[in-house]
């Protein structure tokens, strides 16, 4: 039991790592976090995805410029709904090789000395240093653990979110795309699964529009806020 939950939280602040930071924060710019949030965030990306945060910034944005229409990285309506769903981090990578995407839509991402020369240049690194962590925590159960870790996003964000978020559920309004919500409770993938409330107001970091719904990454925003560890845009 130990073992599951171990891994139900290590993959919930991943989760959460992505909606806050790459995407309401870095993509979206709705929320601003402490420094000290905000680069822990970066750090833990780095740990247990490898994901370089220009490169989730600018396929996002670029996503969202051509959302559901030829150009769109990801859209199940262009490369079909079987194929986002279950091979959506191949698109992402081949997006993520495509220099015109990355200067297009990449501005405003850090830059930082530890940027340039750990977390862009040895992506590899973290997951590497994650899966020595488990085999120490656990032994050779760790590495069952660390891949459960690393398609945790793949799955989940770049295969549901990307490709049934466009595909299945409800709609909060129209958009020019084919953007659906899910459930109403948005926990399990940290509240994106209100996805269609997303491309409503890309700008908004919450993404639940009536009181039956729930964004769970707009719940930590909240509790950030409250320790002035977040401010929203414009604040």
């Amino acid at each position: 039991m130990s073992l599951i939950i171990y891994t139900l939280v290590m993959t919930h602040i991943t989760i959460l790592s992505v909606t806050l930071y790459l995407h309401r924060s870095q993509a979206h710019r709705g929320v601003e976090f402490h420094p000290v949030i905000s680069h822990f965030m970066r750090f833990w990306l780095w740990l247990t995805t490898g994901m370089i945060t220009r490169q989730w910034v600018a396929i996002h944005r670029k996503h969202h410029r051509f959302s559901d229409q030829p150009g769109d990285p990801h859209s199940p309506h262009v490369h079909g709904i079987w194929n986002v769903l279950f091979k959506g981090v191949a698109f992402y990578v081949r997006e993520g090789r495509n220099a015109a995407t990355m200067m297009n839509y990449g501005a405003g991402t850090p830059n930082d000395w530890i940027e340039r020369h750990v977390y862009s240049r040895h992506s590899r690194l973290g997951v590497t240093l994650m899966g020595i962590i488990n085999l120490v925590l656990f032994g050779p159960v760790g590495l069952l653990i660390l891949l459960i870790q690393i398609f945790w996003i793949p799955f989940w964000a770049a295969g549901v979110i990307n490709g049934l978020g466009h595909w299945c559920g409800y709609r909060n309004g129209e958009t020019r795309e084919q953007s659906r919500n899910l459930i109403p409770w948005g926990i399990w993938i940290g509240g994106e699964e209100l996805h269609n409330s997303h491309h409503l107001d890309p700008a908004s970091p919450k993404l639940s529009m009536h009181w039956w719904e729930f964004d769970i990454g707009w719940m930590y925003i909240c509790i950030l806020r409250f320790f002035k560890l977040a401010k929203l845009r414009n604040e």
